[in-house]
């Protein structure tokens, strides 16, 4: 066990404990805010970067050296927490066992991350414990009137106040003088998220030493497929300073969305009125949509954007770049991506297969091809529909065929293959060499079969 040791003066104030407040009326401190102590750190010994973290038990010497501490010192003991560990005897636990440990072991140093989404669960998690808990949102200034309204009603459901966070005022000012109110749609969301999103949770975990949020590993299977219960931080910093001094929580990472859904309606939780007209990951106004049948629940944000961007930085320690440049899960630092669209009756094409295929005016046989990327979420999405078309057209005149665009084969792909993102579908009629682009989102087996009769 690694010990790491805190000096604390003797005229210390005594410490009254959360817990003997009532929820409603604890006087928590906010969120972003200077907290100041009168304790001396030795910051470097107290942090571990391979997934631990530390936490702190006083103890009663007499003395340290001949030359330095009178008897009447203190000393923190600090007991390095294996958190690595602490995941894989959660992993089977359930949601509101993961939050009771959360607030058990982190107190007022730890706020559920609110986004006004289906991430309400968290808080009735959190209120099922009968512990205190803190709720923090950040409003970005561009939310959906109906993403006002729900905090609203949460808060008074819970009798609660959500700590909000605001993006600073000079920024945004520049950004929008700058670039105009919607430079996203030109060129990506990232910087506006930054100013408005990013920065904003920056300051205010900087107050905290742990934070819960409502990532689940089937939201975005390219990058959210291997998160853990708990982790150390890999991006932000918490309280002390400094790489692993935030601990991340996500008590739903094993939950599937329709569980969580089961959840929220059993309880008769308050849910936003979006959800109810399409819109499943619910963002800022200007960058969210309804989904359709057959998409991923991530294609609603950013959809003008590649697949591979569409993460806006508060989650960013799930994505690594490869050489190639694509973004893939990052699994214990690792990289990993399997192929997809694997039915016996899809053909793989390669690079000379393709270009064969776009040479040919006469075809015995129309195909339809997906250009696609593996590590693509949009893409994993539709592989159960697209590998069922290819079952119900084997036999019947068409081909169903893939071919991965990412990598090398990119701006090939974009040049001659008509690709704007992942996932494009083309289809190749018997009797004209130009592919036809299929026009619209939905990836449903009908949808694309009714396409493929206009055309082929």
């Amino acid at each position: 066990m690694a010990l790491a040791i805190n000096v604390s003066s003797s005229s210390s104030s005594s410490v009254i404990s959360a817990s003997s407040f009532p929820s409603s009326e604890l006087k928590a401190p906010q969120i972003g805010s200077l907290r100041l102590l009168d304790r001396i750190n030795v910051s470097a010994a107290s942090l571990s970067l391979s997934g631990k973290r530390s936490s702190v038990k006083a103890l009663n010497v007499q003395s340290i050296t001949k030359e330095s501490m009178v008897a009447s010192e203190k000393l923190d003991v600090v007991e390095v927490e294996d958190f690595e560990e602490l995941a894989k005897r959660l992993e089977k636990a359930s949601p509101l066992e993961i939050m009771d440990k959360a607030l058990e072991k982190f107190g007022n140093d730890i706020a559920i991350a609110f986004s006004g989404a289906e991430d309400v669960a968290l808080i009735e998690y959190a209120h099922l414990t009968g512990r205190p808990y803190r709720v923090f949102s950040l409003d970005t200034g561009r939310l959906n009137p109906e993403t006002y309204r729900l905090f609203d009603t949460v808060e008074k459901h819970y009798g609660i106040r959500i700590e909000y966070m605001f993006p600073d005022a000079v920024e945004v000012q520049a950004l929008v003088r700058n670039k105009g109110l919607f430079s996203f749609y030109e060129d990506g969301h990232q910087e506006c998220c930054r100013i408005r999103k990013v920065r904003p949770l920056r300051r205010a975990l900087k107050g905290l030493r742990a934070w819960i949020t409502g990532q689940r590993k089937d939201q975005s299977p390219g990058t959210r497929s291997e998160i853990p219960v708990v982790q150390v931080d890999p991006v932000f910093e918490g309280l002390d300073g400094g790489a692993g001094s935030l601990v991340k929580w996500n008590p739903v990472a094993n939950v599937e969305g329709n569980d969580v859904w089961n959840f929220l309606r059993t309880m008769d939780v308050p849910v936003n009125t979006l959800h109810a007209a399409g819109y499943v990951s619910i963002g800022c106004e200007p960058c969210t949509r309804a989904v359709l049948p057959g998409q991923h629940e991530r294609e609603g944000r950013w959809w003008w954007e590649d697949a591979k961007a569409k993460e806006c930085g508060l989650h960013k320690g799930n994505i690594k770049e490869n050489t190639n440049g694509n973004a893939t899960a990052n699994v214990n630092g690792k990289s990993t991506v399997a192929d997809i669209f694997n039915s016996e009756n899809v053909v793989n094409l390669s690079r000379q297969g393709i270009e064969n295929l776009m040479k040919l005016e006469n075809r015995n046989e129309a195909w339809i091809v997906v250009l696609y990327a593996p590590w693509c979420p949009f893409c994993q999405a539709m592989e159960a529909s697209f590998d069922e078309l290819a079952d119900k057209l084997n036999g019947n005149g068409v081909k169903v065929a893939k071919f991965r665009a990412d990598g090398d084969q990119k701006e090939f792909a974009k040049s001659e293959l008509q690709l704007g993102s992942f996932p494009t579908i083309l289809v190749f009629p018997k009797n004209s060499s130009r592919p036809i682009k299929y026009p619209s989102e939905k990836r449903d087996v009908d949808s694309l079969t009714s396409f493929l009769n206009l055309v082929r």
